[in-house]
């Protein structure tokens, strides 16, 4: 099944984010080894060579390093990903926060509305 991809956005882009997001929430984990460029082109449904170009990218960050003859694997770098894995969070926090402002909501009330929401998610 191919990934939900948006044309409104660079591709190579999202599978960036789609990629970090999966290292995140534990699918690929430290160490571990990245499918093929073909293989994830394959299951993204989009070009070898813009796969190619993402996780070029993720190289140059240093999430994915390559070795040789081996393949991509992610970093084993625990604290870079925890890093990685609470910027987001703030960055979602921070679109969230603004989004709720433009709507007239103050801190107190946000706050209030998350807490009702937690209640009920625990019932």
């Amino acid at each position: 099944m191919a990934w939900n991809l948006d044309s409104s956005r660079p591709i190579y882009a999202q599978i960036i984010e789609k990629v970090q997001l999966d290292i995140i929430a534990g699918i690929y984990r430290p160490g571990d080894k990245l499918p093929s460029v073909r293989d994830l082109a394959a299951v993204a449904g989009v070009n070898p060579n813009t796969m190619q170009k993402a996780l070029s990218e993720l190289e140059r960050n240093g999430l994915v390093h390559s070795l040789r003859t081996s393949g991509r694997f992610i970093t084993e770098d625990k604290d870079m990903i925890e890093r990685m894995r609470e910027d987001l969070a703030s960055a979602h926090i921070q679109e969230f926060l603004e989004k709720m402002g433009q709507m007239g909501f103050d801190s107190k009330k946000i706050i209030e509305l998350i807490q009702k929401m937690v209640k009920e998610d625990q019932s």
